[in-house]
């Protein structure tokens, strides 16, 4: 365990295949939410392997939240494909520390690309933590090329929106920080979307993850087309909880 560790504190990479299988839709193509929570759970293992399990930073106080992601879908994965996916710390920036991630495929084609932005969170009072507070290890950086766009702030118009109806968060939405899980934002997304939209594989989406929904929040729905696609954005008990984009 100890070697392991420190090749991948040399390396500043976690790397790990994965087969595609329930993570698809009916058309045999892997979701945008399986996409979601790939990467939320490739960021615990990068994490885990260096001892810093999801316990380890609870009891420090010190848990990360996704607060946005960028992702380019360069060829979607079908299932039964095998997908070598890779994850690195990509330094911080103001409030944010960033990963970024590239899943490729046995021919070593990129499939996936993805940049995110996690905010340090004390999960007992729900403050948000600068990343110099960040005690359990120093936040790499690196400079290996990536096909993705930036992350970016997203943003409904005040006119010309579509009700897309609602969603309450239920149990079975909950992941160990208490609130809806990362991932499932795109099935709540995709189910919402019109008709002619949700049987197309979109070249880009973003996200933004603005406040926790918990159980039993119910979950306004409304969308837009724009220039650059469609924007979708989930109203909560206390305001917006998160805008999407999705690009096709």
């Amino acid at each position: 365990m100890e070697g392991l560790q420190q090749r991948l504190l040399e390396n500043g990479c976690f790397r790990q295949e994965e087969l595609v299988f329930w993570d698809c839709d009916r058309e045999q193509r892997m979701r945008v939410a399986a996409i979601l929570s790939k990467m939320v759970a490739f960021a615990g293992y990068d994490y885990d392997a260096r001892g810093l399990t999801h316990q380890v930073l609870w009891e420090n106080r010190e848990v990360f939240f996704l607060s946005r992601a960028a992702i380019r879908i360069h060829d979607c994965p079908h299932a039964q494909e095998v997908l070598d996916i890779t994850t690195w710390e990509n330094g911080a920036k103001a409030a944010h520390m960033r990963r970024a991630y590239e899943m490729r495929d046995q021919r070593g084609r990129a499939r996936i690309s993805a940049r995110t932005d996690w905010i340090l969170v004390d999960p007992i009072t729900r403050k948000i933590l600068r990343p110099s507070a960040f005690r359990a290890k120093p936040v790499m950086d690196s400079d290996r090329a990536l096909d993705c766009p930036e992350t970016k702030k997203l943003a409904l118009p005040g006119t010309d929106r579509e009700s897309l109806g609602s969603r309450f968060v239920r149990w079975s939405d909950l992941d160990g920080n208490g609130h809806l899980f990362s991932g499932n934002y795109g099935d709540i997304i995709w189910d919402a979307l019109p008709e002619d939209l949700q049987v197309q594989v979109p070249r880009e989406f973003y996200i933004n993850y603005s406040r926790e929904a918990v159980l039993g929040d119910e979950l306004r729905l409304e969308g837009c087309r724009s220039e650059e696609g469609y924007l979708v954005e989930g109203m909560g008990p206390h305001g917006s909880c998160f805008t999407a984009l999705c690009v096709f």
